[in-house]
C-alpha cells in the first residue's frame, strides 16, 4: 500500500503524481490524445460556439461576460441582451477558450508547466491572479457550481465528437475517450482545489477518520477511474 501524507498534497507536483496514479494518466493517454489533435483541431470553432450557446442560455452564467474583460480594449457590452457569439468582447474570451481545448492536446504532460498551465486555469476563476498578465487587474470570479458543470459539457462535446467520428477506429475512439475523460477530471480537481476548503483536520489523529475534503477528492477520482473503465469495456464493468 503507498503512503501519501494528506498535507503534501498541497504541493502541485506531489498533487499531480497522486491524481495521475490514481486515476491511470499514463504517457499512453498523452500520446492519445496528441494523436487526436489533428481531429479535434478543426472542431475547436464548434465546441467554442456550442459553449458559448449554453452559457448564454442562462443570466447567472452569462452575466460574467457582460463587465469588460481583462486586456480587452474595445467596446464592452453594457446589458445581457448585448450579448452574442458575434461580440467582439465574446470573440475575445472566445480565443481563451480554443487556445485552452488546443492545449489539451498539444501539451507536453510530462512538463511541469503544462500542469502549472491546468493549475492557473482553475485559479484565475476564484478572482485571484492566475496568470501574469492579470496581476492587478479587477479579478474574475465565476462559482465553481459553473466551473465544473461546463467541464462535463465540454466533455459531453469532445467524446461525442470523437465518438461520432466516421474515420476513427473502436479502439482509437476507447483510447481518446478515456485520456479525455481523465484529463477533464484531473483539470476538475485543479479548479475545486482552489474552491473548497476543508475546516476540518486532514486526518483525526485519534481514530485516523479521513476529513470531508479528501473523501471528496477520493470520491471524484474514484468515479473518474470508474467511468474510464466502463467505456474501456465497451459499456461492461
Amino acid at each position: 500500500m503507498q503512503h501519501i501524507d494528506p498535507a503534501s498534497l498541497n504541493n502541485l507536483p506531489t498533487r499531480i503524481a497522486y491524481l495521475r496514479d490514481f486515476i491511470g494518466f499514463t504517457q499512453a493517454d498523452a500520446d492519445a490524445l496528441h494523436a487526436a489533435a489533428p481531429v479535434v483541431g478543426p472542431l475547436v470553432p464548434t465546441v467554442v460556439d456550442t459553449v458559448y450557446e449554453k452559457l448564454f442560455c442562462f443570466d447567472i452564467t452569462a452575466k460574467a461576460f457582460v463587465p469588460r474583460q481583462t486586456g480587452y480594449t474595445g467596446v464592452a457590452p453594457t446589458r445581457l441582451e448585448d450579448l452574442s457569439l458575434d461580440h467582439p468582447q465574446i470573440k475575445f474570451r472566445k480565443d481563451f477558450l480554443a487556445q485552452y481545448c488546443k492545449k489539451l492536446v498539444t501539451m507536453d504532460y510530462e512538463k511541469e508547466s503544462s500542469w502549472e498551465y491546468l493549475d492557473k486555469v482553475g485559479l484565475m476563476h476564484t478572482g485571484v491572479a492566475g496568470f501574469k498578465h492579470r496581476e492587478k487587474k479587477p479579478g474574475l470570479r465565476v462559482e465553481y457550481i459553473h466551473c465544473s458543470i461546463l467541464l462535463g459539457y465540454v466533455e459531453d462535446i469532445l467524446l461525442n465528437a470523437v465518438a461520432t467520428h466516421p474515420d476513427l477506429d473502436l479502439d482509437t475512439k476507447t483510447v481518446v475517450i478515456r485520456a479525455v475523460n481523465k484529463i477533464l477530471w484531473i483539470q476538475n480537481d485543479l479548479f475545486a482545489r482552489h474552491y473548497v476548503t476543508d475546516n476540518e483536520s486532514w486526518i483525526d489523529a485519534n481514530v485516523g477518520t479521513p476529513s470531508t475534503f479528501a473523501l471528496a477528492v477520493g470520491g471524484a477520482l474514484v468515479l473518474g477511474g470508474l467511468l474510464g473503465r466502463l467505456i474501456g469495456h465497451g459499456g461492461r464493468w
